[in-house]
């Protein structure tokens, strides 16, 4: 599956009041996922394969660094426990980084949020609006939903992160 996402990622000083507000908002809580995504070394753009008990997919996107309102293209494949897709890129590709986190996650109708805490960086805080077959919205509304949620939640601009974890990992 293919989708357009606009999204932000920043640093969070208060998960709690932060996860107070989502609730307050009406944000649909779907649970916390322990997820463990191992990037590969590629070509162009960025493979990763998440494995948590909530999400378990194979991720490719591609994604200017940038601290705006940023615009993702996504490519992904769920798996089940039974694939073989980790025994077959653990066989043939080299690893990048792994990104161990926890996280919490939220939606409100196509917007979803995530309270990751991970492990070496600290806590931080997404928000992807995301459009897809059935929400037929253009990247200017999905960026102004995007905008919008972090007005509501009192995102400031200099909280702002261009970087994926993965790349703050390699940092250290």
């Amino acid at each position: 599956m293919n989708i357009e996402i606009a999204e932000i990622k920043a640093s969070c000083k208060d998960a709690e009041s932060l996860h107070e507000r989502l609730i307050a908002l009406g944000a649909d809580y779907k649970g916390i996922d322990h997820q463990v995504d191992t990037y590969y070394k590629v070509a162009k753009g960025r493979l990763k394969l998440r494995m948590g008990n909530i999400e378990r997919n194979l991720i490719s996107y591609f994604r200017p660094d940038d601290v705006s309102v940023k615009k993702s293209d996504v490519s992904f494949q769920s798996i089940d426990e039974k694939s073989r897709i980790p025994e077959i890129l653990a066989r043939n590709l080299e690893i990048l980084v792994v990104v161990d986190k926890k996280r919490k996650i939220y939606f409100i109708d196509n917007v979803k949020f995530h309270i990751d805490e991970v492990k070496s960086l600290g806590s931080f805080m997404e928000i992807e609006a995301i459009g897809n077959e059935t929400k037929d919205l253009s990247f200017q509304e999905l960026q102004d939903q995007c905008k919008k949620y972090m007005d509501l939640l009192e995102i400031q601009k200099e909280d702002l992160i261009h970087q994926s974890y993965s790349d703050l990992l390699m940092l250290l």
